[in-house]
């Protein structure tokens, strides 16, 4: 009878599916003189929080580019793949022109990423990251082709404030700064390159 009852709480984990965010994001970035509206679908892993759902999405509108098709910045399915990062931009011989990757990724994930991509930036955005940069900063300063965004915390928490299913965001960037409104308020971030 034990064996019954774990066998079905393994198949009721393994049915549980991703949950899909749909966003019409309205980016004007003054900073790069891009302008462009984005409808995305967003999946947010059974083990995503949705403060990385955010982030995601927040670092999408800063990274974004007018480029059309297969050569936009674009969601992969990211958490629950391993040969793949959160973002991605490919050309159109499907070689790897970015590699956005969330969080506090080991050195051999980040030495495969920019062996594939030609440029690589790792996105920290929670005080844990300081640490990790710290210990890893010499290590990842050899690679030619990598940045380190950072996120504060604090300002990540109220970005998640605006998650809803169904989100209407307009986004304006401005001498570095990031303001983000929806029907649910607003936010701003101040993104920094480390």
């Amino acid at each position: 009878m034990r064996a019954i009852f774990y066998d079905l709480v393994e198949l009721r984990k393994m049915a549980i599916k991703a949950t899909i965010y749909k966003a019409s994001v309205q980016v004007s970035d003054m900073d790069r003189h891009h302008y462009q509206s984005y409808d995305l679908t967003l999946a947010l892993h059974p083990s995503e929080t949705e403060e990385r759902m955010m982030t995601r999405l927040a670092t999408f509108a800063l990274l974004a580019d007018e480029k059309e098709g297969d050569e936009q910045l674009s969601f992969t399915k990211g958490i629950s793949t391993e040969d793949e990062p959160d973002l991605w931009q490919k050309n159109f011989s499907d070689e790897i022109l970015l590699w956005v990757e969330l969080g506090q990724p080991e050195e051999k994930r980040l030495r495969k990423a920019c062996g594939r991509a030609q440029d690589v930036v790792i996105v920290n955005y929670n005080d844990k990251s300081d640490i990790w940069w710290e210990q890893n900063k010499s290590k990842l300063s050899r690679f030619d082709n990598l940045r380190v965004l950072q996120f504060a915390e604090s300002e990540i928490q109220a970005l998640e404030g605006l998650c809803t299913r169904t989100m209407q965001l307009n986004v304006t960037i401005q001498d570095g700064e990031m303001w983000i409104s929806s029907q649910q308020g607003e936010c701003v971030l101040h993104p920094t390159w480390r």
